[in-house]
C-alpha cells in the first residue's frame, strides 16, 4: 500500500520559518566577529568546501546538529555551550529554520535564522572563507 503523506516538506519548512526568529543578511553582516554571536553553518561539508563559510562560523551539518548541541554526546561541540545568540544559516534558509527549531526544542537559545541563507548573504556583500 502506498504511503499517504499528510504534510509536505514545503509546509514543514514554512511552519519552521514562521516559528523561528529571523535576521536579515544586511543585519547579520554587522554581527560577524561579535563576541555575542555564533554563526552556525548547517550545510553539508561538500557545500561548505565548494562555496566557503561565513568567517568564524561553526560547521554543524543539519544531520549532526542535535549531537553537536547535546553536552552528553560524544561529538558535542563546546561552541554550543556559550551564553551567546546563535545565527543559523544554510543555502537558502529552509534547513537552518528546521535546525533552529530543533535547537530551540533542545533548550538552546537564543537562536535566529539568517533569512535567505548564503544566497542572501552573498547578495548583501557578505564574504565567505
Amino acid at each position: 500500500m502506498p504511503q499517504t503523506i499528510t504534510k509536505s516538506a514545503k509546509e514543514i519548512v514554512r511552519n519552521a520559518l514562521e516559528a523561528t526568529p529571523a535576521v536579515s543578511a544586511e543585519e547579520a553582516l554587522g554581527l560577524v566577529g561579535s563576541p555575542d554571536h555564533v554563526f552556525v553553518d548547517l550545510r553539508d561539508g561538500t557545500e561548505q568546501a565548494k562555496t566557503g563559510m561565513i568567517p568564524g562560523a561553526v560547521a554543524s551539518s543539519r544531520g549532526m546538529l542535535e549531537f553537536h548541541i547535546d553536552p552528553e554526546s560524544l561529538v558535542h561541540k563546546p561552541e554550543f555551550n556559550q551564553d551567546k545568540t546563535y545565527v543559523f544559516y544554510c543555502a537558502s534558509g529552509g534547513r537552518s529554520a528546521l535546525a533552529a527549531q530543533a535547537a530551540m526544542d533542545m533548550g538552546l537559545g537564543p537562536v535566529v535564522n539568517l533569512t535567505g541563507g548564503v544566497g542572501a548573504w552573498k547578495k548583501a556583500g557578505g564574504t565567505l572563507e
